[in-house]
């Protein structure tokens, strides 16, 4: 079970060049954090220290999203990568801090967030928060999923589904394939 959580925080946008610490045993992408070319937000424990880290592990942290504007189109946000402490992961702190990124992008000027996801989990997960399926794949065989900022996308079961099919025809771990047949013919998920 997770620990208690406080809000999400906004550590800064790509122009203030936030940085973190998060250490590689406990998150994934834990590297990804240390460039100050992303915005970056987080969940940290309630009961979280305001003291500096003086170089040491950003402990505190327990979910952490890393975003930035798309080169090609000044009206969306990527988030670039979402990591969740290991043992937090199921708790729901992804999908919270992709949509309060989501929600405070829109008064930024922004009209949609996008993400790319690698596997079925994330893509559940990036549904909880309010995205859709665009029915779009990247280069390196993730799914695109987008919403718009400030409120959440439209979810038809076809479309959601559609994503689940995509995963279905690759070769995906024992864990993988499981959770497929679990949703299959199932509705989008509602908020967390």
């Amino acid at each position: 079970m997770a620990p208690d959580t406080a809000a999400p925080v906004l550590l800064g946008w790509p122009e203030d060049g936030p940085t973190l610490r998060l250490d590689y045993r406990e998150f994934s992408y834990a590297g990804k954090f240390v460039m100050s070319n992303t915005g970056k937000a987080v969940i940290r424990r309630a009961d979280a220290r305001d003291a500096a880290t003086d170089g040491k592990w950003d402990e505190d942290i327990l979910a952490a999203v890393a975003f930035n504007e798309d080169r090609t189109d000044s009206e969306t946000l990527w988030l670039r990568y979402v990591t969740v402490r290991e043992d937090c992961r199921g708790e729901g702190l992804g999908p919270r801090l992709c949509a309060f990124v989501a929600e405070r992008a829109g008064p930024r000027g922004y009209e949609r967030v996008r993400i790319a996801v690698n596997n079925p989990f994330a893509y559940e997960a990036l549904y909880k928060a309010g995205f859709a399926f665009t029915g779009e794949e990247t280069g390196v065989a993730e799914l695109v999923l987008e919403r718009p900022a400030r409120e959440r996308a439209e979810q038809p079961t076809e479309q959601y589904q559609a994503g689940f099919d995509v995963y279905r025809r690759r070769k995906l771990s024992a864990a993988e394939t499981d959770f497929l047949e679990r949703k299959h013919g199932a509705e989008p998920p509602s908020d967390e």
